[in-house]
């Protein structure tokens, strides 16, 4: 069996920077009422993570302390082992929802997403 080099995922910290607004938005195929930037859809489909965008509005309708955010800071955290942590914060540190990833190929150590008016933006978007 030999590995496809072309599909293996690659994504820096600067190729995200990169975004800084969003003409365009991206409706969430299962939760019709979240959208997402133009960042998030370039992270999801260069990291392979549109399970990630996946939790975020899964959560919504589903955890009220999450729901009742009106500004959420999600980040994703990476450990050596593969395993991971995704977390949702009110944007002052304040945790309501935490998952334990048991492993993810996802190319980044870290990353954060904001949710905020319904849509999923980087911070560099926001």
């Amino acid at each position: 069996m030999q590995f496809d080099t072309q599909s293996k995922k690659t994504l820096s910290a600067a190729d995200l920077a990169q975004f800084t607004g969003s003409e365009q938005f991206f409706r969430h195929s299962l939760n019709r009422s979240v959208l997402y930037t133009e960042g998030a859809h370039y992270l999801a489909e260069h990291a392979g993570a549109y399970w990630l965008l996946d939790e975020i509005a899964f959560a919504q309708p589903h955890h009220t302390p999450v729901r009742n955010e009106p500004f959420q800071v999600w980040t994703l955290a990476v450990q050596p082992n593969r395993s991971a942590t995704l977390t949702c914060d009110d944007g002052n540190g304040n945790v309501v929802f935490t998952k334990q990833i048991p492993y993810t190929d996802f190319p980044l150590d870290t990353v954060k997403l904001y949710f905020a008016n319904d849509i999923i933006h980087l911070p560099s978007e926001y």
